[in-house]
């Protein structure tokens, strides 16, 4: 009977797809679409440059597409874009991986302040803010955001929320209720976002709730690999056990807006609580692989729960001084809990808790030349309390100096910045300062409006982090007894990019984005086995060597058929990327990936079906890791807008009941991904 519904279902959605053509046709009022289709990308540069004009590889998640994607952490949602994936460890925890660079290389931000969360600890620490809560999120791949300092070498995420408002409401009120539910874990989500006052008071309301159970799988959650190592019988449960979540997030704001600008101030507080598959502890644990917790399922599940609040502040002001237009100054407050329960037993407590501050001088839009100066100053208080505390308490202090310009004139241009940081971290006994110089060039040419050709060379440098310095204990989220070490530098990336964007205006409207890049880092810092065992956990150090990451991302498309407002399109996608060093090859490298869409657009309608083929992970692995298999995914996704303010969609995921499990992930042996799900929702705009 479930083999009936699922083929029902799949037959549904391929006749809705099928039919939308003629449907379509049918004259209908013009759906309310995101003020923001103008991709001005605000992250990496204060003063905000075109998509399309900018020398690295940039991605940006419109609200529209937000609301449809499904209920997921932010590495999940982001995963299938060109040269990210996701550190998969559990539906509630999961980080952004880009281009092969992870943790404390990749930048996580909320309207471009740091997070100030736990989530680069560790990879079964979630982060503390949820994708939903977003207006749009901005991806940066490579250490393009000079202004953000070295924590930005492998790339920026960027969440942008409107909860300091800086516009009045349209009509004096607007907002949006979204709401979906899915069909393999049971899940279920809410979510509602209010602005009210047309000036120049201006108030914010926003609430967020999702909860799911434990999710069914396709196949056992134990690869075949993993129990046959072990000489098992083949896992034949059909759950993820432990992988429920449950997540409230609210937050308010004010602002006063007018001629001058905008200045506000809000509050966010989230609160989610989430299974951790496969987590270990150190009591009892035998000699396993990196990320294999089998052997300590008996020891009961253990649960995450999260507690965070912030207070930020956001202001814009137009000024008229030295050449500039525009001043921006921010600051944000975050107190962050996290507290990991064997069963009903309270055991390790993470606590981190911190400020940031930034204000920029801005010239926007005034002649060829825009730029920005500007400094940031961070300080952050982290605790570790428990057993698995395998990092002592420390203080982190950061201050940044920043210049930027680009030079604009049409057919060329030349954009350069340059950055200096000192970064201080003190423990017991311990104390230790880095001063970091960072800086960047870059040259366009843009033959017509239909072409862009960019070159950029970069230079970062990172300061390690406590945990890669400090580390000295059993990680249950690696399964690994962790060393850090004191005498780290800080690591030196150098970085060329290669860009280019054609788009056609023909009937044909074809589009190709193309993005080369190579790094080569010195004293990079790697995390290697060192052959011994600790309280029974294989020892890892963290050392330092010389490294070099290359790869490219290829996207383009072609209208095969159009007509009116009507067009169906394929889509490919394409990524590489390579991760070596002096030791070997990196680890939990993404393997290279392939997807094609095919869809249609019209006035009311959008559809598409998606396939996406992640290739084996077989070859150039790490002395310590055993090869991934590969996996297609299939995804039919539809979406109608009933009138212009209401809009419904509904999507049938691994269409095909595919095992899936992600390279990039310490767990890929012991958690597997869901299996075909139905899941539906809607939009309400007002």
């Amino acid at each position: 009977m479930q083999t009936r519904m699922v083929l029902t279902l799949s037959v549904s959605l391929a006749a809705l797809i099928a039919v939308t053509p003629v449907l379509a046709q049918s004259s209908s009022p013009t759906p309310q679409k995101d003020e923001d289709i103008t991709e001005i990308v605000v992250t990496g540069t204060a003063y905000g440059v075109s998509k399309d004009a900018l020398m690295s590889n940039v991605d940006v998640l419109t609200r529209s597409t937000i609301d449809q994607k499904p209920a997921e952490g932010l590495g999940d949602m982001l995963a299938t874009l060109p040269g990210v994936r996701s550190s998969a460890f559990a539906p509630g925890a999961s980080r952004p991986v880009i281009r092969g660079l992870d943790g404390f290389r990749v930048l996580l931000l909320n309207n471009g302040m740091g997070a100030i969360d736990a989530s680069a600890v560790s990879p079964d620490h979630a982060t503390g803010t949820d994708p939903v809560e977003a207006q749009r999120i901005e991806v940066l791949r490579g250490p393009s955001a000079l202004i953000y300092g070295g924590n930005a070498i492998g790339g920026i995420v960027n969440i942008i929320d409107d909860r300091i408002a800086s516009a009045p409401a349209k009509d004096g009120v607007e907002g949006r209720f979204t709401a979906q539910a899915s069909s393999v874990d049971n899940g279920k989500q809410l979510g509602l976002n209010v602005k009210t006052g047309q000036g120049p008071w201006v108030f914010t309301a926003d609430a967020l709730k999702r909860k799911s159970d434990d999710y069914e799988t396709p196949v056992g959650p134990e690869s075949r690999r993993l129990t046959d190592a072990e000489g098992e019988e083949p896992d034949t449960r059909d759950r993820q056990e432990n992988s429920a979540v449950d997540l409230s997030a609210y937050g308010a704001g004010l602002s006063y807006v007018g001629d001058f600008g905008f200045a506000g101030l809000s509050v966010k507080h989230t609160d989610t609580t989430y299974g951790v598959p496969g987590h270990s502890h150190a009591e009892d644990a035998s000699d396993h692989e990196e990320g294999d917790d089998h052997a300590h399922e008996e020891e009961g599940p253990v649960t995450i729960g999260l507690k965070q609040t912030r207070y930020d502040v956001r202001s814009s002001l137009n000024i008229a001084f030295a050449g500039f237009n525009k001043l921006t100054a921010d600051a944000g407050y975050t107190d962050y809990k996290h507290t990991e329960f064997e069963g009903e037993e309270v055991g390790t407590r993470f606590l981190s808790d911190g400020y940031e501050a930034r204000v920029n001088l801005i010239r926007q839009k005034m002649g060829d030349v825009s730029g920005a100066v500007g400094f940031n100053v961070l300080e952050r208080h982290f605790e570790a309390i428990g057993a698995e505390a395998f990092v002592p308490s420390s203080t982190t202090r950061e201050f940044g100096t920043y210049a930027q310009s680009r030079l604009d004139r049409g057919a060329w241009g030349i954009e350069g910045g340059l950055r200096g940081d000192r970064k201080e971290i003190t423990s017991a006994g311990f104390s230790k300062a880095f001063d970091n110089l960072s800086g960047s060039l870059g040259g366009f040419w843009k033959p017509s409006d239909h072409a862009f050709f960019g070159l950029s060379v970069t230079r970062s440098e990172r300061a390690p982090s406590d945990v890669e310095l400090l580390a000295d204990g059993p990680h249950a989220g690696t399964g690994a007894y962790e060393i850090g070490n004191a005498a780290l530098k800080s690591e030196t990336g150098y970085s060329v990019e290669a860009t280019g964007h054609w788009q056609m205006d023909s009937h044909s409207a074809f589009s190709l984005d193309a993005h080369l890049y190579s790094s080569r880092f010195d004293n990079f810092i790697d995390l290697r086995p060192t052959g011994d065992n600790e309280d029974g956990l294989p020892v890892y150090r963290y050392v330092q060597t010389d490294a070099d990451f290359w790869g490219f991302e290829l996207e383009g498309g072609v209208n095969l058929w159009s007509r009116g407002a009507q067009a169906v399109r394929l889509d490919l996608a394409y990524d590489y990327v390579r991760g070596k060093s002096d030791l070997g090859d990196i680890a939990r490298i993404a393997p290279s990936a392939l997807t094609a869409t095919l869809g249609y657009e019209g006035e009311r309608w959008k559809s598409h079906l998606e396939v996406r083929h992640v290739a084996a992970a077989d070859t150039h692995l790490a002395a310590f890791e055993t090869p991934t298999d590969a996996y297609t995914a299939v995804n039919v996704f539809g979406s109608y807008w009933i009138n212009p303010k209401v809009s419904v969609f509904a999507e049938l995921r691994n269409a095909t009941d595919e095992e899936i499990r992600e390279h990039t992930s310490v767990q890929k042996d012991i958690l597997v991904g869901a299996g075909r799900n139905l899941r539906a929702g809607l939009t309400y705009r007002f």
